[in-house]
């Protein structure tokens, strides 16, 4: 019974790693919108129009469509997340960073959204090469109960 149970969960995990969605949890360090933009810690202000090649997707509701987005942003390739679609007052997107793949991580934000279908976006951080280095975007409803978060890149 117990090696079914396993089985279960294991298959379970699998099956939302495949899907790209984590229901973010976890104690990251948060920090808000100020400490992430206007050059706070490395961080660039994105416009909320800025678009970019996108690395990892997540689509919880039907049109509620939060993006990991990367590209060139002052001469620099940054990467950001981006909240799109039937977005509404109130909703949120942020970007979490972490520098050790995951262990620990900063989030970023949140960012709301301020008007019915408007985009939203968090502020940019750099990319490395370093695996260690990695991003992941996060989004909540304004009236939701749980947060979504694409996997890592």
């Amino acid at each position: 019974m117990r090696t079914q149970g396993k089985r279960a969960v294991s298959a379970a995990a699998l099956l939302l790693a495949t899907a790209g969605a984590v229901v973010a949890g976890g104690g990251p360090a948060s920090a808000t919108a100020a400490d992430c933009s206007n050059g706070a810690n490395g961080f660039v202000t994105v416009s909320d129009n800025a678009s970019g090649a996108v690395a990892r997707h997540i689509e919880p509701y039907p049109e509620f469509i939060i993006n990991l987005e990367y590209g060139t942003i002052g001469g620099v390739q940054r990467g950001f997340a981006r909240l799109r679609g039937r977005t509404v007052q109130g909703d949120k997107v942020w970007m979490d960073w972490t520098r050790d793949a995951g262990r620990t991580w900063i989030q970023c934000g949140p960012f709301t959204v301020s008007y019915l279908f408007a985009p939203k976006t968090s502020a940019a951080q750099r990319t490395s090469r370093d695996a260690n280095w990695r991003f992941r975007a996060c989004g909540r409803g304004s009236g939701a109960n749980e947060s979504f978060c694409t996997t890592w890149w």
